[in-house]
């Protein structure tokens, strides 16, 4: 069996081998880009350990997995689009680099290539491959519109916090895994823990997100800490913070919320001691080991030997920062 480490490494291989000899180079080179600017390469690395679970030649699936990393850096572009981002893993966005437009036309080009990877499998498993992959491109769209007007709502629930999530980021992630098995052979009982599996990491895997986003180290994180603070994005912090102050509580967050200028330090700071007084951090700590364990449930399920499991379980810990 393979490590995650040598898979990462075979992934990264694999994209920076990709050719690019189509014309012309002007809509290919932000493609090129992108894909060259790093990140974990969590989701075909995924895809590729569920695959070991059963197989010993993760190279053969390598066309599904780089389909779906390139999905999922087609949708980091057009999210940078759509946010105004400068900045993605420390380079400029491609919309800053070249234009708008450049990024709208060179992100469907990225899509239409995603679904060419993926869809480059044995005939006897595409149908198969195709209707996860187009059932999951499907649900992070509608994540995103739901994104989008959560910014414009000031009553979002916790459980519709909770969905979106999970169609925005989750469903990708049990998609990997899912995908892997498919093209493993694996069986419909395992096929359905693995995609559950994904599923509820992939929930912790957001709480997470947003639980460092307030308390995170920004060298570790990668980035300065209190930005959905100081944007008042409708985070699961945010939504119980509002549903759970005492009126005091309430009345001062809110003014900070509809503050149209402030200091950007004094706002994090107040927030977060907000936060600290309502009991949010323990909270959401809660929740996010309540979903990791929900996950690491599903994959208990997956009908292969002990054994087998314990690099993906070892690399899904890896992703939460555990220890175990």
């Amino acid at each position: 069996m393979y490590s995650s480490e040598d898979l990462l490494r075979k992934v990264n291989e694999a994209l920076e081998n990709l050719a690019y000899d189509r014309q012309p180079r002007t809509l290919y080179d932000p493609i090129q880009y992108v894909l060259s600017l790093g990140g974990k390469r969590i989701r075909p690395v995924l895809m590729l350990l569920a695959y070991n679970l059963y197989r010993e030649d993760p190279e053969r699936i390598m066309s599904q997995a780089i389909g779906v990393e390139t999905y999922h850096n087609f949708t980091l572009l057009h999210d940078d689009l759509m946010d105004q981002a400068d900045m993605r893993r420390g380079h400029t966005t491609v919309h800053k680099k070249w234009n708008a437009n450049q990024a709208i036309l060179s992100g469907d080009t990225m899509l239409l290539q995603a679904f060419e990877r993926v869809g480059a499998c044995e005939a006897d498993k595409l149908k198969d491959v195709m209707d996860i992959f187009l059932q999951t491109t499907f649900e992070i769209g509608e994540g995103q519109q739901f994104d989008v007007e959560f910014e414009t709502r000031d009553d979002v629930t916790e459980a519709e916090y909770i969905e979106m999530i999970r169609l925005k980021t989750s469903v990708l992630l049990a998609c990997a895994l899912k995908m892997g098995g498919i093209m493993a052979g694996a069986s419909a009982d395992d096929l359905a823990n693995l995609y559950k599996t994904g599923e509820q990491i992939g929930l912790a895997f957001q709480l997470q997100d947003d639980l460092l986003d307030v308390y995170g180290d920004p060298k570790v994180f990668g980035k300065n800490i209190g930005g959905d603070i100081t944007s008042n994005k409708k985070t699961y912090m945010l939504i119980n913070a509002l549903n759970l102050s005492n009126p005091e509580q309430h009345a001062e967050l809110t003014r900070w919320i509809e503050a149209k200028t402030f200091d950007r330090a004094e706002k994090v700071a107040a927030v977060t001691k907000l936060y600290n007084e309502i009991g949010i951090r323990q909270l959401c700590e809660e929740r996010i080991n309540w979903y990791f364990e929900q996950g690491c449930q599903y994959l208990d399920r997956v009908q292969v030997p002990e054994e087998r499991k314990t690099i993906l379980r070892q690399y899904i810990a890896q992703m939460m920062n555990r220890q175990s």
